[in-house]
């Protein structure tokens, strides 16, 4: 709970309007990292999280993705399905809290909930991501 109480100090507090701003948090295995973007309206508002160690089970990068394929899902605030990011930077991060196994974050139109099963993060109309080594799933 205690990390919830200072994200939303961090990304309500001291301002009259909520400004553009990320929070980032990792699984407590470090294995799952992510960011919560708020402050950038519906298009830009979400939340992107990275996996380091897994088995692909997803599907196999599009032909223009010159980057790296199969380690980052993203999904937005407003009410479509996320998917994968052809990438080429990450958004791991050692130094970023722990959000433990059971607890949740709430923050630009997304929940992220980390449990010993993975993390899976979901906007308000029930579309995301969930993330483990085993088997990571967009819906």
């Amino acid at each position: 709970m205690r990390l919830v109480l200072s994200v939303c100090a961090l990304v309500f507090g001291g301002s009259a309007a909520c400004a553009e701003e990320y929070v980032g948090f990792q699984s407590p295995t470090g294995n799952i990292h992510c960011v919560i973007f708020s402050g950038f309206g519906d298009d830009g508002d979400g939340a992107r999280c990275d996996i380091g160690t897994f088995e692909a089970s997803a599907l196999p990068a599009p032909a223009d993705c010159d980057f790296d394929w199969g380690n980052a899902f993203w999904i937005g605030a407003a009410g479509r399905r996320g998917g994968l990011a052809c990438i080429s930077d990450s958004v791991t991060d050692p130094g970023n809290p722990v959000l433990g196994y059971g607890e949740s974050i709430t923050a630009g139109g997304v929940t992220c909930t980390s449990a010993k099963s993975g993390m899976t993060c979901q906007n308000s109309a029930g579309h995301g991501f969930a993330l483990a080594r085993a088997k990571q799933r967009v819906f």
